[in-house]
């Protein structure tokens, strides 16, 4: 792969190890950093994240990096798998903050409004996805019902339809993956999503 690297972001965001073990168990090295020159040798790049959506952009800027994950992935056409956080600053915004997200995707993360109060907000847990287009994102995964673990009160609205790749049922329809080209965003866990998320992050790595 002439020097060139599975990248995972840091920017302090949340805690990493989990992505990385489960990257090791299906045989792939990975890197954990935060350095330009490590980011510019990459040929898939992961985002992950927990927490707040303008800390989150605000950190990607101050550690210089921001901009190179801008290039790598719209100029370079770069692969990068955005989870959970990493998936809404994928898009242009989220009513959490004020920041601008990266704008690959055209949407905004919004916070589930319900109309009665029985669902509690963060929606946690394990839920089902509806696959709505073919993708290599779920290789061999299609005939069977896809189960992932979910920690979140945001949920990304996809402007274009056609960007939307799975939809989950939390009190309503929501987007929880979105993909476009060599852009990826996927609102559960999957590295804490057992054999689903193993495959899934296989498939990216392979596939992509």
């Amino acid at each position: 792969m002439n020097n060139q690297k599975i990248i995972i972001i840091n920017y302090n965001m949340g805690n990493l190890g989990s992505i990385v073990n489960m990257i090791k168990k299906i045989g792939y090295s990975c890197l954990v950093t935060s350095d330009v020159n490590e980011i510019l040798k990459a040929y898939k790049i992961i985002l992950p994240g927990v927490g707040s959506f303008d800390y989150g952009i605000k950190n990607l800027k101050s550690l210089g990096i921001y901009d190179v994950i801008f290039k790598k992935v719209l100029d370079g056409k770069t692969p990068i798998l955005g989870i959970c956080l990493g998936m809404q600053i994928l898009t242009e915004g989220s009513e959490e903050g004020t920041e601008k997200g990266f704008g690959f995707i055209k949407g905004f993360a919004r916070k589930f409004d319900f109309k009665d109060n029985k669902l509690k907000i963060p929606h946690i847990g394990w839920n089902t996805i509806n696959i709505k287009k073919n993708s290599k994102l779920f290789k061999d995964m299609e005939s069977q019902e896809n189960r992932f673990y979910f920690v979140h009160s945001y949920a990304v609205e996809c402007d274009d339809k056609k960007d939307i790749l799975t939809t989950t049922f939390y009190g309503y329809e929501f987007v929880s993956s979105f993909e476009k080209e060599n852009v990826i965003g996927v609102q559960f866990h999957p590295e804490k999503s057992h054999k689903f998320g193993m495959q899934l992050l296989r498939n990216f790595i392979e596939e992509y």
